[in-house]
């Protein structure tokens, strides 16, 4: 890894920019099942013959006592009145018959079991290869039906949420409603093309036509864009394409892989979406699923602070950091954002396990001191300390901050420490990130080491959404001020669109001197189907019903369908200021699960998927509020 934009930054993600021919992570050679299974059948033939020629060696007179090498036999002591003592004594004396005969008996058992297994490895090896392939299959048949059973066994029941708004938005008005059903017929593009050339992968290259994969799910194929994308076939309501995505997680999505994937990007695609999929159809394997993979991301909190490894190898547990991370640290924004996705967690199988994880975390930060009150995005999971002064609300912070007002939200407004966390950052971001550009253009900087980066990423335009999606519970009735900050940050991120040569934003842009929004870096200028403007478009269409979001949101479809759109799908553009992009070849999962489902939104009516019932995670996926009626995970004294 060497540069930025090849590294997973961001609490909303950086995926790899594939600029070239895909690179594949580095496997071990490894020999067939077949051969494996019979090299260690003769390991295990060799070790029994060294092991029985150890405990078969001619008895000596000498020997007072059968220790298997250790220096003393143990056991409890009772006296000769029965009364049982706490010590412990060597066995000797009047017993040592007693012990000899014993002791036996016990060689007696080893010889038989030896020979036992000597018979058996010598059978093994007499049989032909496909006797033992057939043996092996058998075996794996038997382990899969069992994994299989275990799978379909219940979770507790738990009262459902009061689910309101998961169909209908149709819009009355024929222009939207044309509008909306070409975003459907994009979702529609992207899916078959995914479904034809990458089933079972975790992305599509839809111009080489084939499956394609980033270290951040690993090495194996987990079907991430089927994940991703279920919530949104189910809402756009493509459901024999969610029933297809259905009875391909039910029969081969399996975490019980030597892979090791992104804590936070497998907990907000995977869990989030599998969590979504479930509120909205009912079915009981993507609650069952969640759950699973969940006890596979527990080991990673197996930290000295409690503070998760940003990796882990979901079937060792071993976690560790990203290498290229301040002094060994986790990421701000990737440890800050598993509140939502945990909660539910606990919420579905009554066990608070999840729960008190991101609680002992969130408890952590609250009592650190923060440099000018900013939470620098570097935390060293060992120490419990600060890495680099560095804070951003784009890539490696974004996300920790949104957590924090949806814990609030998603609480039912009962999460009152969230909320106060939530205030004082912004208010320090205000203070110190916030700033207007010579030209009159609202921008949210970075903090490195002490002074301000004049320069905004195009992750940092959701915090225009976030803005307006806080006002309401704002301190000192600054509803009306957030909400007008929102708007100016989404005007800002307009204008990064607006300035390119194809409508499309840079991945970051500067304002200093007379460049203003705009991307100066070539390595900035690139854009992979990103969310984020659209993301704010839509929530300040929610509260404003101004229509100048959705003429917005359109102008940023059709530059998509434009220069995105290919025969295989949709790929990012490696320079939105060529009119000759070239294309990256990747069909991002988020693609499906944000960027498509936020236009789809922004063209519907507020009854689909109102936000006083459901609150989106980062990846877009909606998970419901938890009513104080439903849950006892809030710590209110009126539900305890």
């Amino acid at each position: 890894m060497t540069t930025p934009a090849l590294l997973p930054l961001s609490g909303r993600r950086i995926p790899p920019l594939n600029l070239g021919p895909p690179s594949f992570p580095h496997h071990r050679a490894t020999l067939r099942l077949s051969e494996k299974f019979i090299l260690l059948l003769i390991l295990s033939a060799f070790i029994t013959l060294c092991f029985g020629a150890f405990f078969f060696l001619p008895d000596s007179s000498k020997h007072k006592r059968f220790d298997l090498g250790l220096e003393d036999v143990l056991i409890p002591h009772v006296d000769a009145k029965g009364a049982k003592n706490s010590g412990v004594f060597l066995i000797h004396g009047p017993d040592e018959h007693r012990h000899r005969e014993e002791e036996e008996r016990l060689r007696n058992k080893i010889r038989a079991d030896h020979e036992k297994a000597l018979e058996e490895a010598k059978e093994k090896l007499r049989k032909s290869r496909e006797e033992i392939r057939a043996e092996i299959q058998t075996e794996k048949n038997k382990v899969v039906q069992e994994m299989k059973t275990k799978e379909k066994k219940p979770l507790p029941p738990v009262p459902i949420p009061n689910l309101v708004g998961i169909n209908g938005g149709d819009p009355e008005d024929d222009d939207i409603r044309e509008k909306r059903e070409k975003i459907k017929e994009m979702m529609k593009h992207a899916w078959d093309n995914y479904r034809t050339y990458g089933w079972g992968h975790n992305e599509l290259r839809p111009i080489a036509r084939k499956g394609h994969s980033t270290n951040i799910f690993g090495s194996s194929q987990m079907g991430a864009t089927i994940v991703d994308a279920l919530d949104t076939l189910y809402i756009m309501g493509l459901h024999a394409e969610f029933l297809d995505g259905q009875r391909w997680i039910e029969d081969n999505l399996d975490f019980s892989v030597n892979s090791e994937v992104s804590v936070f990007e497998v907990n907000i695609r995977f869990i989030g979406g599998l969590l979504a999929a479930y509120y909205l159809s009912g079915e009981e394997i993507f609650k069952i699923k969640a759950v699973q993979l969940a006890e596979k991301l527990l080991p990673a909190f197996n930290t000295p602070t409690g503070i998760p490894w940003a990796m882990v190898n979901l079937k060792s547990g071993v976690g560790r950091n990203w290498g290229w991370a301040s002094a060994g640290s986790s990421i701000l924004a990737e440890f800050g954002t598993l509140h939502m996705e945990f909660v539910h967690l606990s919420y579905l199988t009554g066990d608070l396990v999840y729960y008190k994880k991101v609680m002992h975390i969130r408890k952590l930060l609250k009592k650190m001191d923060r440099p000018n009150g900013l939470y620098p995005n570097y935390l060293n999971p060992r120490t419990g300390r600060w890495g680099q002064y560095h804070t951003s609300v784009g890539g490696l912070g974004d996300s920790f901050y949104e957590y924090l007002l949806k814990a609030w939200l998603m609480s039912d407004k009962t999460d009152h420490e969230a909320r106060r966390m939530y205030d004082d950052a912004i208010e320090a971001i205000e203070k110190h990130l916030i700033k207007k550009s010579r030209g009159g253009l609202v921008f949210i900087g970075e903090w490195k080491n002490g002074h301000l980066e004049k320069k905004m990423g195009h992750l940092a335009c959701f915090a225009g959404g976030m803005f307006a999606l806080g006002a309401d519970g704002s301190r000192m009735d600054k509803a009306g001020h957030y909400l007008e900050l929102g708007a100016e940050i989404a005007r800002t991120c307009h204008e990064s669109y607006d300035r390119t040569a194809l409508k499309l934003g840079p991945e970051s842009f500067k304002f200093d001197g007379a460049m203003e929004a705009v991307a100066v870096r070539q390595a900035e200028k690139y854009y992979i189907l990103r969310p984020e403007v659209i993301e704010t478009y839509w929530y300040l269409w929610r509260f404003t019903h101004d229509p100048r979001y959705r003429q917005w949101g359109w102008e940023a479809a059709l530059a998509i369908e434009k220069y995105c759109r290919v025969s295989g799908g949709f790929s990012g553009v490696k320079d939105v200021y060529s009119s000759f992009p070239t294309h990256d070849d990747v069909q991002q999962s988020f693609f499906l699960a944000e960027t498509l489902k936020y236009l789809y939104l922004l063209f519907s009516g507020d009854d689909l998927l109102p936000l006083d019932h459901w609150v989106f995670n980062t990846e877009a996926h909606p998970l419901p509020v938890l009513h104080l009626a439903n849950t006892t995970l809030s710590g209110n004294p009126a539900v305890r």
